[in-house]
Order: structure tokens, then C-alpha cells, then sequence
């Protein structure tokens, strides 16, 4: 397959493969129980052929198909052991794996964006893609100057893809919505359509990785690889090596995931203080930790512009939550638009509802672990509580969503490490408001 393929048609014939084929292994798995196979065991297979055309079809479509299954490799910290178990495997490869593209049409994208001459650049250039992503892949070279690089190239076709691909996943947010209980999938959707879309220009995420290069220029806990060059569809970076944090969330040692979940949440909390901008495409396909102790960080082609820092109110509310003032909380969350004009309220139930979410932050050093994080989205998604008639009568103001999917993201990630982390140390220096 030399491009991705960019009919709509045929992209969206594959997509709804997904939920087709979800409710024809339910029914075959009816007539297994009816043969007298058990409950458990039918639905064991069930789940994890479904997870195996998840893969395959988010993988293979790329653009927003793919990068919506790396959205949801984070969520699934969320959902249950039993449930999320057949997917883990096949959401993991999402952030790092996908189908390349034959060396012929690398050559093709480089000689259009770098230059007929395009090979004189580079001392040596590897053909086989050292990585690949949702809308690009990377291969190791070697510049004019000696240095090692990652070149980015992006797929042909890339653009339509992934704005078909965005367009028909809005169509099936309810039937992934039940991947994803406790969540709110439309809204989240369609922010990714908008942050993603910004990623199709490469000159645009250099400017982003220049900006965040020089916020952590030496930093002894972050590393932002320095841009070399770019083009609209080339982007080509200092080469840099680490463990991926998904090998580290499969086994890494007590030691790794403690560092890689501090310096993360570090790195999440002080870049919009330290760069005006935040990291928006959290998943450990974009983190590495390196052999000196200091977090790698890379793909920054999603970002979000806050000059300012992360915005103060959210400081204002970590803190009235974790004091129990309920009712400055409620005053706060009224003038900021959380709790919109007319809706009625209950103080208390606001503060019973947001102060788990502060847990975090009650100790010098928190564990963040799968089974907290379940118990958070088992709480606000139980139709019988009363946490979840609270939290849908809130509202998640548009200047707030992305500042919140993004934390969700990171703190997923955390999750999926087991890490203890000094959270309250973290948010003290770093969250505006929070210290007041």
C-alpha cells in the first residue's frame, strides 16, 4: 500500500467494519452459548477478535482512525481489567505501529518537499522507518553536518484521510461510547478533530518543538530534540534514544516508573509556564526516558497556546475542593461557567463530587494505579449515583476542554505506569492559583 487510502467510501466501508463486526461476533457468540460453551469463555473470544480488528483497521486507515485508537490507549486505565484486558495489547501497537510506506513513496514525498537533490542533505538515510505514527513515519539519518536525525515524512494523503476519518468517527460516537463508559466521547472527539487537523502543516509543529526547545534549553529532567529543518510534509529533528513508556507500563522496573511518572507529570504542569504552550497529544508513544534520568519528549504537532500558564481558576478550584469549601467552590464554578445560569446545585454535592479527582494531591506522594482511576469512572458513570446526576448537570466551558482532556490523558498515563508521584509538590510550583 503505497498511500493511505483517501476515498471516502472505502474509509468509511472500514470504519464501519468496526461496529458491524463487533455485533456479528455477538451473535455468533449467542449460538456458541446455546452449543454449550460458557459465558465467560465466549466473550473472552469475543473481545479479543474484537481488539484484533481494532488494530487492524485503525492501524491500517492511519490518519484520525489511528489517531483516535492512540487517544484511547490512555483511556484505558478507566475501564475494568475485565473489559479492557482483550484491548490493551492492540491499543498499545496504536501508538508506535502501523503499516509503512514503500520506500519509492518516501523518496517521492522527500524529493517534493527537500528537493530534487534531497539525498545531498544527508550523509545517509535509512529506508526502513525506525518508527511510524498516525499521519507520518520516522527514519534515522545521518545531516551533512554529522549529526543524527529522525525524519519525519507524512503519508501521502494524509490530509483527507484524516478529515474523513474525524468526520465519520462523529458518526459512531455512541457505538464508541460504550468502549469508553464513564466518558464523554462527542465532545472529545470533536476537540481532536480540531487539534489534529492543526498537525497536517509540519512547518507548524517545528515552530511548536523550537518554542518548547528553548522553555526546556538544558533543563536536567526534560529533553525536546532540536529541529534540524522543515517543510509543509518533511520535519527533521536531532535524533534522540530511550524506553518507550509503553515498554515501561509493560515491565518497566519500580524505579523507572516512579521517575518517568514524576518527570511526566512535571513536564505536563510547567511547559505552559516554561514555553506558553501544552503538550496536547499525551501518550506514551511520545515519551521516552533516556539513559541519563531525563524524560524525551517528542510530536508536537498538537499544542495548545497558554501564554499565561495553565489557566488560575483551575488552580482556585483544585484548592477550594481539597479545604472542603463548598460554597466558595460553587461561587467559583458559577462565575466561570461550570455551572450554568439557573441550574440548581447543591454545594456539598459539587464538593462530593470533585474531591476525589483532588486525591492526589491530600499526600506528599500519590499511587497513581489503574483500580483508582476505574473506581473515579465507575463513580460518575453509575447511572444510580448520585455523583453522576452531579456531574451532568455541569458544564465543561470550550476554553477549559482541551486544558482538561489533555490532564485526563497525562494522568491516564500515570496510571498505566503504577507510578508514585510527588503530585502536590508538582502543583504547588507550577498550577497558577493552586498556591494562593
Amino acid at each position: 500500500m503505497s498511500d493511505i487510502p483517501r476515498k471516502a467510501v472505502q474509509r468509511t466501508a472500514k470504519l464501519a467494519s468496526l461496529p458491524l463486526g463487533v455485533a456479528g461476533r455477538v451473535v455468533g457468540g449467542w449460538g456458541k452459548r446455546l452449543a454449550g460453551r460458557s459465558s465467560d469463555e465466549v466473550s473472552a473470544e469475543v473481545s479479543a477478535k474484537t481488539a484484533e480488528q481494532l488494530f487492524a483497521v485503525l492501524g491500517q486507515l492511519k490518519g484520525g482512525a489511528m489517531k483516535f485508537g492512540q487517544a484511547l490507549s490512555v483511556f484505558e486505565a478507566a475501564v475494568p481489567d475485565e473489559l479492557a484486558e482483550p484491548y490493551r495489547e492492540a491499543l498499545t501497537k496504536l501508538q508506535t505501529a502501523a503499516p509503512p510506506m514503500p520506500s519509492r513513496t518516501v523518496h517521492r514525498v522527500l524529493a517534493e518537499q527537500l528537493g530534487s537533490g534531497w539525498a545531498k542533505r544527508f550523509r545517509s538515510f535509512d529506508d526502513v522507518p525506525a518508527a511510524s505514527a498516525s499521519i507520518g513515519q520516522v527514519h534515522r539519518a545521518v545531516w551533512h553536518d554529522g549529526r543524527d536525525v529522525a525524519v519525519k515524512v507524512q503519508y501521502p494523503g494524509a490530509d483527507e484521510a484524516l478529515e474523513t476519518d474525524l468526520k465519520q468517527l462523529l458518526r459512531f460516537s455512541r457505538v464508541i461510547q460504550a468502549m469508553m463508559p464513564g466518558a464523554e466521547v462527542k465532545p472529545l472527539l470533536e476537540e481532536l478533530r480540531d487539534r489534529y487537523l492543526e498537525e497536517l502543516d509540519y512547518r507548524t509543529e517545528a515552530d511548536n518543538q523550537r518554542e518548547f526547545a528553548r522553555g526546556f534549553a538544558d533543563d536536567e529532567h526534560v529533553l525536546v530534540p532540536r529541529v534540524v529543518a522543515s517543510s509543509p510534509k518533511v520535519m527533521v529533528t536531532e535524533w534522540t534514544d530511550g524506553t518507550p513508556l509503553s515498554k515501561i507500563i509493560r515491565d518497566g522496573s519500580r524505579e523507572q516508573r516512579d521517575l518517568a511518572g514524576q518527570l511526566l507529570s512535571e513536564f505536563h504542569f510547567s511547559a505552559p509556564s516554561r514555553s506558553g504552550l501544552l503538550h496536547a497529544d499525551p501518550h506514551p508513544g511520545n515519551f521516552m526516558l533516556g539513559g541519563d534520568g531525563r524524560l524525551r519528549v517528542l510530536d508536537f504537532g498538537a499544542v495548545a497556546r497558554l501564554p499565561d500558564g495553565l489557566p488560575r481558576p483551575l488552580g482556585l478550584m483544585t484548592r477550594l475542593a481539597l479545604e472542603g469549601r463548598s460554597a466558595d467552590l460553587e461561587e467559583l464554578l458559577r462565575t466561570e461557567g461550570f455551572i450554568r445560569p439557573g441550574t440548581e446545585l447543591h454545594a456539598e454535592d459539587v464538593l462530593n463530587y470533585l474531591a476525589p479527582f483532588v486525591e492526589p494531591l491530600r499526600t506528599e506522594t500519590f499511587h497513581f494505579t489503574r483500580r483508582w482511576l476505574q473506581q473515579q469512572a465507575e463513580r460518575v458513570g453509575d447511572l444510580r449515583s448520585p455523583d453522576m446526576q452531579t456531574g451532568r448537570s455541569l458544564n465543561l466551558p470550550p476554553q477549559y476542554l482541551l486544558v482538561h482532556r489533555v490532564t485526563l490523558g497525562a494522568t491516564g498515563i500515570l496510571c498505566q505506569l503504577d507510578a508514585k508521584v510527588q503530585a502536590r509538590a508538582i502543583v504547588s510550583r507550577w498550577q497558577p492559583g493552586f498556591a494562593d
